[in-house]
């Protein structure tokens, strides 16, 4: 008998059994994925709305989950705001540094009330979720997140809906949408799924964050979060469903009595652009940064800062799209060179309590807990552990322990 062969055999079907083991394991680690997360952005939902107001379903997740609040960055803006949500970024390093700023170096203005600029992914550093997530074989599904419209290092999120094209799906028509996509087998159902709502940020400008309208808008983004994990329960996912309900900002009121005019300070000559009004961008012509802060640097209500001087805890003034001055009006005050008028508004200082976010999170990974307000670079790290991938380079930490209860 030749046991020399024999044996080789042997070792040779022992070897493929064990490849062939491992291959299986390795499909079942696949189907087993992490569970799918859900991130629901109501904008300018201030942290204490659900305390003024009646509102069953975030208290729910309060009582079950995470109750917490979130610390804007600066400027507590929305695009700046919703783009560190997703990246982890300070403004300051992902480059939408404001609503609207110049950028000294192509001379141009970036707006998000203009679409061709808007839309130009030259302006977005940083690597948003959804591309992390794309790039770790994850698949994103994203309803109308700022900036997720936008071919950031070349890639979009598998589905995505693009803010400009009118008619936008309403707010019951984006909670179907996620739901639509719930009832997919698991295989085919998005790891990541992402929405933005524009209330309660629309009524709180225009009346304040403590007006009956506000409260009625309010009151329904909290029935849109009830329906949505209604929804998710009829399904059966409860416990394959993490939900994140969350806000860029807060909101206060500002009286067209506290308007500063600013430009009758001004020498145009030394002045190249100004960009916002919480805060104000001030970019000089080359030398004249001194000159103009010297100018401005009594006025009442208002800090000024040239850029080198802003306070470290703002991470605000590295990025060359930062204005050579800084205006941050105090509380309640704002920069405004033509007609006043009073309502809502944000933009200012983060660490100001009217400035602070909603943060809400319910599902089998998430713990109960209580916990301080916590910085809102932290949530693209916290996401990532979720969905177990690994994140980009971000500013931001894990605020809480998640709970891993794999499929």
């Amino acid at each position: 008998m030749n046991t020399k062969g024999t044996n080789h055999q042997f070792w040779r079907l022992k070897l493929i059994a064990s490849i062939s083991f491992l291959l299986l394991f390795s499909v079942q680690l696949k189907a087993s994925k992490n569970h799918t997360t859900i991130i629901i952005s109501l904008d300018g939902f201030r942290w204490d709305y659900t305390y003024i107001y009646n509102t069953p379903m975030l208290d729910f997740m309060a009582n079950h989950g995470i109750e917490s609040g979130l610390i804007p960055s600066f400027p507590s803006k929305t695009f700046p705001n919703h783009y560190t949500l997703v990246t982890g970024l300070y403004p300051d390093h992902h480059g939408i540094v404001a609503n609207s700023f110049y950028n000294p170096s192509t001379k141009t203005v970036f707006s998000i009330k203009k679409k061709e600029i808007k839309n130009n992914p030259l302006f977005y550093g940083g690597e948003p979720l959804w591309i992390t997530a794309k790039k770790q074989g994850l698949q994103t599904a994203v309803f109308y997140w700022p900036g997720s419209e936008v071919k950031i290092q070349g890639m979009y999120p598998d589905l995505y809906y693009n803010y400009e094209k009118k008619k936008l799906l309403t707010f019951e028509e984006r909670i179907n949408g996620i739901i639509q996509l719930l009832r997919k087998s698991p295989a085919d159902r998005p790891d990541l799924i992402m929405a933005y709502f524009e209330q309660p940020d629309a009524n709180g400008h225009d009346y304040g964050p403590h007006d009956k309208r506000t409260q009625k808008a309010v009151i329904q983004m909290d029935s849109l979060v009830h329906y949505l994990y209604n929804g998710i329960e009829f399904l059966g996912l409860s416990d394959e469903v993490n939900l994140i309900v969350l806000s860029d900002h807060g909101m206060t009121w500002a009286d067209k009595t506290q308007a500063l005019k600013l430009k009758y300070l001004l020498d145009e000559s030394m002045i190249e652009e100004i960009q916002g009004s919480l805060p104000v961008n001030i970019y000089t012509k080359k030398g004249k940064a001194r000159k103009v802060f010297q100018k401005l640097k009594d006025m009442d209500h208002v800090k000024v800062w040239l850029r080198d001087d802003i306070p470290s805890y703002l991470h605000y003034g590295e990025n060359p799209c930062v204005g050579d001055i800084v205006i941050m009006p105090d509380q309640g005050y704002y920069i405004e060179d033509g007609k006043p008028s009073s309502g809502g508004t944000h933009g200012y200082d983060p660490t100001l309590m009217d400035m602070h976010a909603l943060f809400r999170a319910i599902g089998p990974d998430i713990p109960h807990l209580h916990i301080p307000h916590f910085p809102n670079v932290d949530v693209y790290p916290l996401i990532c552990e979720l969905l177990g991938i690994e994140p980009a380079n971000n500013d931001g930490e894990i605020p809480f322990q998640i709970i891993k209860n794999d499929k």
